[in-house]
C-alpha cells in the first residue's frame, strides 16, 4: 500500500531525456534509456516501448506544442501528462495489435502527474 505513494518518475525521465536530446549528450541519453528499460521491467511492459514512445513524442508531438506556446511550465506539464496518459494509450494500442493483455490504469496516475509536475518544475 505504501509503495503507491512513490511515483515511478516517468515524466521526470522524459523531461530529462528531452534536455539530453536537446544538448546532444549521448551518455545521458543512453543512461536515461537504461533507466526507462528498468522502469519497463519493473512495471511489466514490453521491452523498449517507453523509449520508442518517448522518442516518437519528442520527434513529432513536442515540436507542435513548443510551436503553439512559449510557456515553459506549460510545456513541462504537457510533457508529464503525455508521458503518462500517452504511454498508457500507446501500450493499449500495442496490446490490441499483438493480442496481449491491456494494461490497467488507476487513479494513482493523476497523483503521479501532480507530484512529478512539481518535481519537473524544479528542474
Amino acid at each position: 500500500m505504501f509503495i503507491y505513494f512513490f511515483p515511478p518518475l516517468l515524466g521526470v525521465l522524459f523531461v530529462l531525456l528531452i534536455n539530453a536530446l536537446n544538448k546532444e549528450d549521448t551518455f545521458m541519453v543512453v543512461l536515461l534509456s537504461f533507466c526507462l528499460v528498468i522502469f519497463e521491467a519493473d512495471k511489466g511492459y514490453i521491452l523498449f516501448t517507453s523509449v520508442i514512445y518517448l522518442l516518437l513524442v519528442y520527434k513529432f508531438i513536442l515540436p507542435k506544442i513548443m510551436q503553439a506556446t512559449d510557456c515553459a511550465s506549460c510545456i513541462k506539464m504537457s510533457s508529464v501528462v503525455l508521458a503518462y496518459i500517452g504511454f498508457y494509450f500507446f501500450n493499449a494500442l500495442l496490446s490490441s495489435i499483438f493480442l496481449l493483455e491491456v494494461p490497467n490504469i488507476s487513479y494513482y496516475i493523476i497523483y503521479y502527474i501532480v507530484i512529478e509536475f512539481f518535481i519537473v518544475s524544479l528542474l
